[in-house]
């Protein structure tokens, strides 16, 4: 299936395959792991910062999909999304058990050895990645900078109440109706 020909089919097809892996369907797992490990490659990397430790995070995290996936509701998130969010959480919770509270930018992060183009690019489409920033730009300064750094750095909320110097319940409040005004924006 070339993906970067028709989008809206590889989201349907990868959608397929998270269902299929739902079912306890070994082939459907492998097939996933071909279609998104490096891209939660990348994530899980980004955050550790160590390459051996984001191999062991993401084998990690494909143990969590095989285990979780038959909960996976296509309707309420895109699989690319469902799955980044389970790399981002295991990542952070090897760095808190590191004790580990560094981050370094991206472009400072080690290169992936695959050159070749991540597979975000093909499943995900210009439009949505044009709405999503879109979307972001509608935001308050806190929640969209919270999000950003959340995000893009595998910043954890204490860390983003710290660097911006208010209380922990506040962080986590701006995140929350940050990511509620996401969401309604980019469903609509």
């Amino acid at each position: 299936m070339n993906a970067s020909a028709d989008p809206a089919a590889a989201r349907a097809h990868l959608v397929d395959v998270l269902v299929r892996t739902g079912n306890e369907d070994r082939a459907a797992l492998s097939e996933l792991y071909s279609l998104t490990s490096a891209k939660l490659f990348g994530i899980v990397l980004r955050i550790c910062g160590e390459r051996q430790a984001a191999e062991d995070v993401l084998h990690e995290v494909y143990l969590t999909v095989w285990k979780r996936a038959s909960g996976y509701e296509p309707g309420r998130a895109s699989p690319i999304t469902w799955l980044a969010t389970i790399a981002r959480n295991r990542a952070i919770d090897w760095r808190r058990a590191q004790g580990v509270r560094q981050s370094m930018p991206i472009e400072d992060a080690p290169p992936i050895a695959d050159k070749a183009p991540l597979a975000s690019e093909s499943m995900v489409t210009d439009e949505e990645n044009r709405r999503l920033h879109l979307c972001l730009d509608t935001l308050d300064d806190p929640q969209r900078v919270a999000i950003r750094t959340a995000f893009f750095e595998g910043v954890t909320y204490a860390e983003l109440a710290e660097r911006q110097s208010v209380p922990l319940g506040t962080m986590k409040s701006w995140v929350r109706r940050g990511l509620l005004r996401l969401r309604e924006c980019v469903e609509s």
